[in-house]
């Protein structure tokens, strides 16, 4: 099996306010957008984030876990600058985000910040001067 990743498919309590966010409100191009479904986006060269309403994900999938705190996973978009990782934040705020952690200094040596989207999802936004950092740019 390859190492890779072509789907990043996340269950979505109300797909019009993600479609207002990331569509509306940051620019994203759909690839496909079934209303009362899904809504998907080319989100790199060979990967596609799928935003699928909760109902028809756990009749799939099966149940998800609801509760108190975070869901534990986190999606990142890298820049070159930490100057890109405060003005991708600011999109994010004009676009409506609902919680925006600002750009700080990380031990580890590079500039991150967080925005929600409407479900709560994670978004770090990072300069990662590293190696590992410069082979997502």
């Amino acid at each position: 099996m390859d190492a890779r990743i072509s789907f990043i498919t996340l269950a979505t309590a109300d797909l019009d306010a993600a479609r207002r966010f990331y569509v509306d409100g940051l620019g994203w191009e759909p690839e496909l957008d079934v209303p009362g479904e899904v809504l998907m986006i080319r989100a790199g060269e060979r990967l596609v984030l799928s935003l699928w309403v909760e109902e028809q994900f756990e009749q799939e999938v099966g149940p998800i876990r609801r509760g108190e705190g975070l869901a534990p996973i986190t999606l990142a978009h890298n820049v070159a600058t930490e100057q890109e990782v405060d003005a991708v934040l600011a999109d994010a705020e004009a676009a409506g985000a609902p919680q925006v952690q600002p750009g700080q200094q990380r031990d580890w040596g590079g500039y991150t910040g967080y925005f929600a989207d409407p479900d709560g999802f994670r978004w770090e936004i990072a300069f990662n001067p590293g190696p590992i950092g410069q082979i997502v740019l």
